[in-house]
């Protein structure tokens, strides 16, 4: 008995996660949050009016702190930014006809009936933008009386009554003055073409004449004129003179011994003289 209880209990717990995990995905996969997520995302601030088409996955929003406006489908997968100042208007068609209308320039037409029996509502937003200039918005359509949680055609019209209103609200402010356009600016002649280098001429080889030869130069020839004396003579002299000495001294006598005429003989080879050698 203890176990069927124990699983008893298990099953009970798994059932109430089970309930509880699905229960939070419908909560935050649901249509509504979804596109108001979006919407934050991209106005990058909690938007300040919001209206939605209720299954069919769009819806648009206004912040008026940041000054832009967004759109979104496909349940806010989708979106795209404007500025305020770029809506131009809106219209209000039941049943295909339009009922009311605002545009910037213009004088409102206001809603002279709310149809409650009408089978089609459309808002339709105008942006100053030519590649998404308008936005529609089905707040009814046939079928939709059978959905759980829709609201009656009336209650569609004067929601999108009460957005005509802000749309005229917004149109009627005075707009910015933008900056204008940079003018495109003429693209400057290109340059003309740099002229070809010209070769430099080469130098021509330069010819050096050939060194004359080293001509000897003559041998000074001396020559005497007759008036001359000895005296200029040692000027012309190629060469020095040796050194001179004014007082020599004398020379040292040669050593020798005298002979006497007694001792001197007569040779005998010498014939005999006729006079005495001494005399």
């Amino acid at each position: 008995m203890s176990e069927l209880a124990r699983l008893l209990l298990l099953v009970a717990i798994a059932g109430s996660a089970v309930t509880f995990l699905g229960s939070a995905a419908i909560w935050f996969m649901d249509e509504d949050r979804r596109i108001r997520r979006a919407l934050r995302h991209v106005l990058r601030h909690d938007p300040d009016v919001v209206i939605l088409a209720r299954g069919r996955g769009k819806g648009a929003g206004f912040s008026f702190a940041t000054g832009l406006a967004a759109v979104a489908w496909d349940s806010g997968a989708w979106c795209l930014l404007y500025r305020i100042d770029e809506v131009m208007g809106a219209e209000l068609l039941i049943d295909g006809q339009v009922a009311g209308r605002v545009f910037r320039g213009e004088t409102r037409r206001a809603l002279d009936n709310v149809a409650p029996q009408a089978s089609q509502v459309t808002l339709r937003l105008v942006f100053d933008d030519p590649r998404h200039p308008d936005f529609d918005l089905d707040l009814w359509v046939p079928g939709d009386e059978q959905r759980r949680e829709s609201r009656s055609p009336g209650e569609a019209v004067q929601e999108a009554n009460r957005w005509l209103a802000r749309c005229e609200a917004i149109v009627r402010r005075p707009q910015a003055p933008r900056a204008p356009a940079p003018q495109p600016q003429a693209a400057p002649p290109p340059p003309p073409p740099a002229p070809e280098p010209r070769p430099e001429p080469r130098p021509e080889p330069r010819r050096v004449p050939p060194a004359p030869a080293p001509v000897a130069a003559p041998a000074a020839s001396l020559t005497l004129e007759p008036e001359d004396d000895f005296a200029n003579l040692e000027d012309e002299l190629p060469f020095e003179d040796p050194p001179w000495d004014p007082d020599p001294e004398p020379a040292p006598a040669p050593a020798f011994k005298p002979i006497s005429k007694a001792r001197r003989e007569p040779r005998s080879d010498q014939d005999d003289l006729p006079f005495d050698l001494d005399d």
